[in-house]
């Protein structure tokens, strides 16, 4: 038996496919392992997104052909986004790597991890531009690695949107949607397996369907998920500012189980900075979108991630978002400075923006957010909320941690647990009544209360 040890860079939409890859592996007989040091074959899915995400995908490739030059692997596979936007270039500097496969290429994981054959005779195939097709489905295996409790579900892949920043739709291809009874389908199996949160992930949620020519079709997968047996919260993540119907604000606001949780990146709120990203729409638009979504959906949490120094951003434009956050204020932020991307529109654009500047204005983006997240924590000093219970804690020499609804995995904060009924030892994967008792800028802290 060969033992393959997966690492897994980037975003859950990557893990995902992770997943079907191990998957696949396991099904075939190979065994799994999280540590490299202990494998036969070394598997890396990479993220080409952001000049520090390719950075750390180099990093960790060539960490593994250290492995393999040492002689503790015999075989390196790299995978995904880093591969389809520098193939070439890889495969000269880092001989040491065995096969490449594409974003496109999920199946041939079994071809270039078979010992008997020579992977470097294997068709070199790049499919990951706008000829990429690959989906997986219900049927595909899959080995999760997140918690048991909560599971990423890939409704779409690819992406056709223009916006100038962005290398994605050339390494995932166009935009496509699953088959509804596919992820329904799969949605009833995690549950089976134990799972009780569903993730919805895709470069671009909201228009799940268009291209099946569904009408509102994320409003009724939202809908039909959260209907499901065993699954207690159904999150929606990645959705475009432009393509928020009412139908799925409706559903958010009328299933309990569809979490009052609305993730919607919108770079910036400056109309000039908007109209160059390819983005449009100004402040005065996206401020009527929070305020329509807040008025229908009752404490809806709403997240939203920004980009600073984006080229031809000016301080009279920085002040712009800054005054929009201000306003707004929103529940969850995340800002990123601006990644000069060869091969983006962006990266042809005069006026570039110092990255010193990008830094001093992201800090002072996240400075002023987190005078609003705290300010909104500690409201929720006293109240009891439910909570998904996670485990020990890994934020905190606390005793456990967990999560509200409005707070996603990873990116957002948690809830510490200091204290509990006598006797009591809840599991991963329960909700559990917890009195909140302390605020911090972005954490929780409070006991449980049955």
């Amino acid at each position: 038996m060969t033992k393959i040890g997966f690492i897994s860079l980037g975003c859950p939409k990557n893990l995902v496919d992770s997943e079907v890859m191990m998957g696949q592996l396991k099904q075939k007989g190979y065994e799994i392992t999280a540590d490299a040091a202990e494998a036969d074959t070394v598997v890396v899915n990479t993220c080409g997104f952001i000049e520090s995400a390719k950075q750390e995908s180099v990093e960790t490739i060539l960490e593994a052909a250290r492995l393999k030059t040492d002689g503790k692997a015999t075989r390196l596979i790299v995978a995904g986004c880093l591969v389809e936007r520098y193939r070439n270039e890889l495969k000269a500097e880092i001989p040491e790597v065995d096969a490449f496969i594409g974003t496109s290429q999920i199946n041939d994981i079994l071809a270039v991890c078979d010992p008997r054959t020579n992977p470097r005779s294997l068709p070199v195939v790049a499919l990951g531009n706008q000829s990429a097709t690959y989906l997986y489905d219900e049927s595909t295996p899959r080995v999760l690695a997140t918690p048991s409790h909560y599971a990423f579900i890939k409704i779409a892949e690819g992406c056709d949107r223009p916006c100038a920043f962005c290398f994605i739709p050339q390494m995932r291809g166009h935009f496509r949607s699953r088959r509804f009874g596919s992820i329904v389908a799969e949605a009833h199996q995690l549950a089976e397996e134990g799972v009780k949160e569903l993730i919805l992930v895709a470069q671009d949620s909201s228009r799940y369907g268009e291209d099946l020519d569904k009408q509102d079709a994320l409003a009724h997968l939202l809908r039909e998920l959260s209907r499901t047996e065993g699954i207690e919260w159904v999150r929606v993540m990645y959705t475009y500012p432009t393509h928020i119907s009412d139908g799925f604000l409706d559903v958010l606001a009328e299933e309990p189980k569809a979490v009052k949780y609305l993730d919607m990146p919108l770079q910036h709120a400056s109309q000039n900075v908007l109209k160059l990203m390819k983005r449009g729409g100004n402040r005065a638009s996206l401020e009527r979108l929070i305020e329509r979504v807040r008025d229908r959906v009752h404490g809806i949490a709403v997240r939203t991630t920004f980009i600073t120094g984006f080229p031809g951003e000016t301080e009279e434009d920085f002040a712009e978002l800054l005054t929009f956050v201000r306003n707004v204020e929103f529940d969850r932020v995340g800002v990123f400075t601006y990644s000069d991307e060869e091969g983006t529109l962006a990266y042809d654009l005069p006026n570039k923006v110092e990255p010193k500047i990008a830094k001093k204005r992201r800090d002072r983006l996240m400075k002023e957010q987190a005078k609003i997240s705290l300010r909104h924590n500690k409201a929720k000093v006293g109240e009891v909320f439910q909570v998904l219970f996670e485990g020990e804690s890994t934020e905190s020499d606390l005793l456990w941690q967990g999560r509200l609804k409005t707070q996603a995995p990873d990116i957002d904060g948690c809830v510490l647990i200091s204290d509990a009924p006598e006797g009591f030892i809840p599991q991963p994967g329960e909700i559990l009544d917890v009195l909140i008792t302390e605020a911090q800028e972005y954490d929780l802290i409070g006991s449980i209360v049955t």
